[in-house]
């Protein structure tokens, strides 16, 4: 994820733009029904993801434990502090001379001087530790220990200061031998919903105890095993996504090739993850690893679109095409058969001791991320070798390729290509009409990253403003654009865990929430048919104001006239029609609709309004809901009927026709 060099003209024409007032005679917008210009892409609509702004560990991902392997700072235990109560002296540090395996390495030494009342470990957790009434959580974590006597340990999810226990249990049979143990949590359901809580383990005894692999799991989507928050999967299921791109951006690649998404480092058991840096500032678990994506896809019933490591990495390091860069192709294969094969294929049957049997289906890979920015031109090689290998293994496998074909010099034709925009609010309405001007008979479009820059940490309802009006164009187009996915997806918003803004959802260890751009993307994909109506319009301007030489030579922004932008569907099977209308002026705009084509036009509707007072207003954690869709039932509509949209508005009239 990069910001893209504007490929825009001031001079450009917009899709609709018009002044209120007196100055025009009536602005209108007819549809011809007997017509379609395109079939709308079935998979137009979904979702990117990377890790980044903490949006798996802290985010998604279920773990309530920070630094649970005790890898995070290789100097200090960060997140975890000693617990003395009642005269009880110890002290933490941490410890590689007692490793369990090759990846649990490090762990965490504690040392009980004087028992007291009790002495242990601290966890924060992600900005705390989530406790919900009437909540049962599964802890489990390594553990060895000496000099002790036998006295079992406690676990507890507990107030910050102590002095509240929200859940506990107890864990018997510590001995010198290291050994899993498992505890499960549950609260009372008087309970309050805090974040303001710390996951702890003591013991009155004495002795030294070491730990490691610390996990501590609330209730999961669909119950899965080292599964996602609900929350946030339910407010992800509502946009009914139809796929994800993952591993991500740059987090595919990573700032170095020991740090790129090696994905047979995310498979397996937890105690078999190493975990790795991201490129955003933080140590990522891995727990959500190759396979969580893949059940995350099943669970939403999302197609999966897998991008593949190739060989550049961010700090500019890459691998020429050649015999160096096969180990990473041949990887790439086994991951595809990781996901596709069946269970006598080596990677299949992995798959399947990793308890998904069944293969899963694969249409689309990706090879790489944003390699335009390989300045040393390598990109054309590179896809070529991996383009080849994968299409002679599996030909009916879409293949993606992150630069446009005049920089593929003498490469295959990619099937689609990965486009990027991160603008203004002013440029996504500037080019709206951007794909109206691309060729039907090349590659198709991947919208794989794009967002309009406003808004923090989510994006405001100028934001979602230009989002809305860039999409009317890509849905326009979705002969051309067959995909499209916003990033960032997510961002916890305390402070010290955002790296990028605006994001599209919220979150905090307790709440979720979307932002207005958030719900534009809900109604798109909500309301929309199998095929696009051409709409002609009629006394509605189609030239964005120009500046003069000296203010341009200034670096003033084109000023903005109140525009309009809009999109038809129908939906062929049932005959209803979905008018999206975009109203980014500060003036409400009355619009008269023609329908012609139609043998008969029902006079009930409905309206489906999200609006704001002005541009800035927005959701946040406090206010999750300030801005929402309202939908209403009307009257009186026929196949020519006039409708006012709201000032700063976003509109999708539901028309029936037969």
């Amino acid at each position: 994820m990069r910001i893209s060099k504007s490929i825009y003209s001031i001079s450009f024409l917009l899709l609709s733009v018009f002044f209120s007032g007196d100055l025009f005679a009536q602005a209108s917008l007819s549809l011809d029904l007997s017509k379609s210009t395109a079939s709308v892409s079935p998979e137009l609509y979904g979702l990117m993801t990377e890790e980044i702004n903490h949006a798996f560990d802290g985010g998604l991902y279920a773990e309530q434990i920070q630094n649970r392997i005790f890898k995070d700072n290789s100097k200090s235990s960060d997140h975890w502090s000693v617990v003395q109560d009642g005269n009880g002296k110890g002290a933490i540090a941490l410890d590689d001379d007692n490793p369990i395996n090759k990846v649990l390495t490090v762990c965490l030494r504690l040392n009980i001087e004087t028992p007291g009342k009790r002495v242990g470990v601290a966890n924060d957790g992600y900005w705390g530790i989530a406790v919900k009434p009437q909540t049962t959580y599964h802890c489990s974590f390594y553990a060895k220990a000496s000099g002790n006597d036998d006295t079992p340990l406690s676990v507890s999810i507990e107030s910050n200061d102590g002095q509240t226990t929200y859940a506990t249990a107890q864990v018997r049979g510590i001995n010198g031998q290291w050994k899993n143990y498992t505890a499960t949590l549950t609260t009372s359901k008087d309970v309050k919903t805090t974040s303001e809580a710390r996951f702890v383990i003591s013991t009155t005894g004495k002795g030294t105890y070491l730990f490691n692999l610390v996990s501590l799991f609330p209730p999961t989507y669909n119950n899965r095993p080292n599964g996602n928050r609900t929350d946030i999967m339910q407010i992800l299921a509502d946009m009914k996504p139809s796929f994800l791109r993952f591993p991500g951006g740059n987090y595919l690649e990573g700032d170095k090739f020991s740090t790129r998404f090696d994905w047979k480092k995310t498979i397996g058991p937890l105690d078999q993850r190493p975990g790795h840096e991201s490129p955003w500032g933080y140590r990522s678990t891995d727990g959500t690893g190759l396979l969580e994506y893949l059940e995350w896809c099943e669970d939403l019933k999302m197609q999966p679109l897998l991008a593949v490591f190739a060989g550049y990495v961010l700090k500019e390091d890459y691998i020429e095409a050649g015999p160096f860069l096969q180990p990473f192709v041949n990887d790439a294969l086994d991951e595809i058969e990781y996901v596709t094969g069946d269970v006598n294929t080596k990677w299949g049957a992995e798959r399947a001791r990793d308890g998904h049997p069944k293969p899963f289906k694969l249409n689309y890979v990706e090879i790489g991320n944003e390699d335009e920015y390989d300045g040393s031109g390598s990109y054309s090689g590179r896809f070529t070798q991996f383009y080849n290998a994968i299409k002679a293994k599996y030909p009916d496998i879409k293949i993606i390729s992150t630069v446009g074909e005049d920089d593929l010099h003498e490469a295959p034709t990619p099937d689609i290509i990965d486009e990027h925009y991160y603008r203004s609010a002013f440029e996504m309405e500037e080019d709206a009409a951007h794909y109206d001007r691309y060729s039907r008979t090349g590659p198709k479009i991947f919208v794989g990253e794009w967002a309009t820059m406003r808004g923090r940490p989510t994006n405001d309802f100028g934001a979602a403003l230009g989002d809305a009006a860039w999409m009317t164009g890509m849905e326009r187009n979705s002969d051309v654009v067959i995909m499209a996915s916003y990033a960032p997806l997510f961002v916890n918003v305390n402070p010290g865990a955002m790296q990028w803004t605006p994001d599209l959802i919220g979150y905090n260890a307790i709440s979720v929430y979307g932002s207005p751009s958030y719900y534009a993307q809900k109604m798109f994909n909500t309301y929309i048919g199998n095929e696009v109506i051409p709409i002609a319009a009629k006394n509605i301007p189609t030239q964005i104001q120009k500046l003069n030489k000296k203010d341009s030579a200034a670096g003033a922004q084109p000023k903005t006239i109140p525009a309009m932008f809009y999109v038809a569907t129908r939906n062929t099977q049932t005959g209803t029609v979905f008018l999206n209308m975009v109203n980014t002026s500060g003036e409400a705009q009355k619009v008269k609709i023609n329908l012609t084509g139609a043998r008969k036009v029902s006079s009930k509707g409905m309206v489906v309004t999200l609006k704001a007072d002005k541009p800035e207003d927005t959701n946040s954690i406090t206010d999750p809901e300030n801005i929402i869709p309202v939908s209403s039932e009307t009257k009186g509509w026929g196949k020519s009927f006039s409708e006012s949209f709201p000032a700063y508005s976003i509109t999708v009239l539901q028309i029936e026709t037969k």
